[in-house]
């Protein structure tokens, strides 16, 4: 039988919702990063720069193909040995959104893939520069077939925030490991961060789904 304490729960309850907010903080953060940048490492790799074009596609699959939590370390601890001290926020910020930012690309590149060749050719046809063909035409329409990607991805997020323990981030992982250690016991803490993690994603998941059907319906695609 589980040796459940409610009155150390009750105890530990406001150092846990505090590190929710922070873990929240860092899912929305990187987030934010990975979406703008995200688009930048889309469209880079369809420029008429072929150098650029491979130098891009080769950098976003190394982020894809190794682990998060590796990238946050060389973020961390080998910046400084080029002169590049960050604190474990800013770095935890920049290595889960570049990391994220890869993954995004490829949603918007399956967006962007999907706009009708005829919308690209009546923009060639109307004389319109690279960025008003992106910006005002193709992007628009692309954004919403990528809803569904972009959505995974955010709680995919959310879900890997606890990686940012390993340098220090006060997370709910981070703060569970501390109370634990500090107190002995991790039952509670543990069982805490699986709770919040639980009831943050799976009204999250329905949310995006939700979304993505208003979005399909917009669109007439259902």
């Amino acid at each position: 039988m589980l040796d459940w304490r409610w009155d150390f729960t009750f105890e530990i309850m406001p150092r846990m919702l505090w590190a929710t907010l922070n873990t929240l903080m860092a899912a929305g953060i990187g987030y934010g990063i990975a979406i703008v940048l995200g688009l930048v490492l889309a469209l880079a790799q369809r420029t008429p720069y072929r150098l650029l074009t491979l130098v891009v596609r080769e950098a976003v699959e190394f982020i894809r193909s190794t682990p998060l939590v590796l990238q946050i370390f060389f973020v961390f601890y080998v910046g400084p040995q080029y002169g590049v001290t960050l604190s474990p926020w800013v770095a935890g910020m920049i290595a889960i959104g570049l990391h994220y930012a890869a993954y995004l690309s490829e949603v918007y590149r399956g967006g962007i893939e999907s706009v009708p060749k005829g919308q690209w050719e009546a923009c060639t046809a109307l004389n319109m520069s690279t960025a008003q063909t992106y910006f005002r035409i193709i992007i628009p329409q692309a954004l919403p077939l990528s809803v569904a990607g972009m959505g995974n991805y955010l709680v995919g997020i959310f879900k890997d925030t606890p990686m940012l323990s390993v340098i220090g981030v006060a997370e709910l992982m981070h703060a569970a490991n501390a109370i634990g250690g500090q107190h002995y016991r991790y039952l509670e803490p543990y069982t805490i961060v699986g709770v919040v993690f639980l009831l943050i994603s799976l009204p999250s998941a329905g949310l995006i789904r939700a979304f993505e059907a208003w979005v399909r319906r917009k669109l007439g695609m259902s």
